[in-house]
């Protein structure tokens, strides 16, 4: 058995294999793009997640810097460093030996023959 194959039955033959490989590439390159489009899609929705947080994470350091400065606005207002409170013991506790010093000399004074005026 033998089969004979003319020239242009050949060519004929050969370009629609090659028809069928580029339709069968075509294809699987359309489904390749498609599925790198979903992918990239889906990244671009996480990159927009990840700005909303970003944004936001801003928002809020920039809340805890706010309060911090009015911390620090407040502070010298109501804290009393400690020499400051030192000093000012200090002073309160020499007015109270004076006005003891000023009691027992009246006292003394008392206690001295005619010497209570």
């Amino acid at each position: 058995m033998t089969v004979q194959v003319d020239f242009w039955q050949l060519v004929l033959l050969l370009i629609s294999f090659f028809g069928a490989c580029a339709w069968a590439f075509k294809l699987l390159l359309g489904q390749t793009q498609r599925h790198l489009d979903d992918r990239f899609s889906n990244v671009s929705l996480r990159l927009d997640g990840i700005e909303v947080a970003n944004k936001e994470e801003a928002a809020q350091w920039a809340r805890v810097e706010r309060e911090l400065m009015d911390l620090k606005a407040e502070l010298p207002l109501n804290y009393v460093r400690r020499e400051d409170y030192i000093r000012g013991q200090s002073i309160i506790e020499a007015k109270l030996d004076g006005l003891a010093v000023k009691i027992e000399n009246n006292q003394l004074r008392s206690l001295l023959p005619g010497g209570g005026k």
